[in-house]
């Protein structure tokens, strides 16, 4: 077995289709074909079934799956380790991270990085808390950064900025000329909120706990994956949400939507890496620009 083996199972497996895997990988069709068809033979597996013009991965496919991934990051992370020998910051850097710091904190950061050390690789990937802490835990991820509770004891964790949560409603809404949150009349309001996972519903769901509500005495609450998508559920009806300050600061100079403080609704923007791994000068470099 080799690693190109497991990079070309890999690529079909997560596409389900042999020419899309081979147009990415920049490979003929036959080749991908015999290099499967050489994985399964020299293990005695079937990992993919063919149904038609169509190919479905099989149980022991989706089983080695994941260990396909693990190896192939295990390989990755080799190859920064020789490559970090070198006396400027290089190669590439995994950075997960979610959704609020990717999108408002994060990119001039990043600038700076590349401006600084050109020969660092950046690979953004973003999710939610959840996600990014359970990426950087796997050694999937080099540094995570999160803006909620983190469930994983082993991971070393900094606090890098500070962040705050607004209410945020309609332009148009009954108390968008208030100049404070009427915060006894929240439970009986229509919520949008971000799904469970995301550091931003886990920072307001310990606020409510503080008001002595919960989630759930919220009524008529909808959870959707994304703070754009909250801002147009909420610009588009009477309910309430609850976001990051930097997520709603360009809707609302557009005038779509307003914002009223949360008393009391602050919270980190946190730094994730595993001590067990090798810290290398690109990671380096990038924590000296994310806490300096």
């Amino acid at each position: 077995m080799t690693l190109e083996q497991l990079r070309i199972f890999l690529a079909v497996a997560e596409r389900q289709h042999v020419t899309r895997a081979a147009e990415v990988l920049g490979l003929t069709q036959s080749a991908v074909s015999a290099a499967i068809s050489a994985l399964e033979a020299r293990h005695g597996v079937r990992l993919f079934d063919r149904v038609g013009r169509r190919i479905v991965l099989t149980d022991a496919g989706t089983a080695f799956m994941a260990e396909a991934r693990a190896v192939l990051d295990r390989a990755e992370t080799a190859e920064m380790v020789l490559e970090d020998l070198a006396r400027e910051p290089r190669g590439r850097l995994r950075l997960h991270a979610s959704q609020t710091v990717a999108s408002y904190w994060l990119p001039p950061r990043l600038v700076a990085l590349r401006d600084l050390h050109p020969g660092i690789e950046l690979r953004l990937t973003v999710g939610n808390t959840t996600q990014v802490a359970d990426a950087v835990a796997e050694g999937a991820a080099d540094i995570g950064l999160v803006e909620g509770e983190v469930a994983h004891g082993g991971l070393h964790l900094q606090v890098v900025a500070r962040d705050r949560l607004v209410l945020v409603m309609a332009a148009d809404h009954p108390w968008a000329g208030l100049t404070e949150a009427p915060l006894a009349q929240l439970a009986a309001c229509p919520w949008v909120l971000r799904e469970p996972g995301s550091g931003t519903r886990s920072a307001f769901e310990h606020w409510l706990a503080g008001q002595g509500l919960a989630v759930a005495d919220l009524p008529e609450a909808l959870d959707l994956p994304s703070n754009e998508a909250v801002l147009s559920a909420v610009a588009a009806s009477r309910r309430l949400a609850a976001l990051s300050h930097r997520a709603v600061e360009t809707a609302a100079a557009a005038g779509r939507i307003r914002s009223l403080p949360l008393p009391g609704a602050e919270r980190p923007f946190s730094l994730l890496t595993d001590p067990r791994r090798h810290r290398t000068r690109a990671m380096q470099a990038l924590i000296g620009l994310l806490v300096g």
